[in-house]
C-alpha cells in the first residue's frame, strides 16, 4: 500500500473517530465535525428569465451560483465554488455522465503544482475532492460535482470544476438526466 493511500486510510480513521467520540452534550454554538462537513445546502427557488426551457443547468460564475430551470421562468438556485482566475472557461456542453462517489486521480498538471496529492482517491473516501456525486462534462475533465471541502463555496478556487455542498449535489442529481444541456457563463442573473 502507498504512503498516500496510508495517510488517507489514517485520516479517515481519525475523522471517523473524532465523529464517534465526540460528546454527545454540545453547546448551542459548537459544531460537530459532521455538521461541518455537510455544511450548507442553501437551495432556493428563484424567479428566472423565461428564455430558458425548463430542464437545463445554467452556471453563473458571475452570480457564484447554479441554476437548475425546473419550469419556464423558475429555477432552483445553488451556492457554487467557480474556477480560479487561470481555470476559468465558458460555453455550452451537456451532462455526459454521472458518477455515485466517484474516484478522484488528479490530473499530472495538479500533481506538478501540488507534489503531496495522492495518486488516486477512491470513492466514497471523506478527503475526495469530488465529494458523494458527480455530473461529467461533455468530453471534458470538467465536472459539477461535491466537495470534501465546504467552505470553499462562494470562492473562486477550483481548477475549473463547480462545486458544490454535498447535501446540494444530492438534491440536484436525481433531477437531471444524462444529455441535460448546460450553459456555463459569467452572466449575471440576480
Amino acid at each position: 500500500m502507498s504512503s498516500a493511500r496510508r495517510l488517507l486510510r489514517h485520516l479517515a480513521v481519525a475523522s471517523l473517530a473524532i465523529v464517534l467520540l465526540a460528546p454527545q452534550t454540545r453547546s448551542a454554538a459548537a459544531q460537530d465535525f459532521f455538521s461541518f462537513l455537510w455544511s450548507g445546502g442553501s437551495r432556493d427557488t428563484v424567479s428566472f428569465s423565461p428564455r430558458y426551457a425548463p430542464r437545463q443547468i445554467i452556471v453563473s460564475f458571475g452570480d457564484r451560483k447554479l441554476y437548475w430551470v425546473h419550469k419556464r421562468g423558475e429555477a432552483i438556485s445553488y451556492p457554487i465554488a467557480v474556477p480560479r482566475e487561470q481555470s476559468r472557461w465558458s460555453g455550452v456542453t451537456n451532462v455526459s455522465s454521472k458518477r455515485v462517489n466517484p474516484s478522484w486521480t488528479p490530473t499530472p498538471t495538479m500533481r506538478q503544482e501540488n507534489p503531496k496529492l495522492p495518486a488516486f482517491v477512491p470513492g466514497g473516501h471523506p478527503l475526495n475532492p469530488l465529494g458523494v456525486r458527480a455530473l461529467y462534462l461533455g468530453s471534458s475533465m470538467y465536472r459539477i460535482h461535491g466537495t470534501d471541502a465546504p467552505w470553499t463555496i462562494g470562492t473562486a478556487v477550483s481548477k475549473g470544476c463547480i462545486r458544490m455542498y454535498n447535501e446540494d449535489v444530492l438534491d440536484l442529481y436525481p433531477r437531471v438526466p444524462t444529455g441535460t444541456k448546460v450553459t456555463v457563463t459569467w452572466k449575471r442573473f440576480q
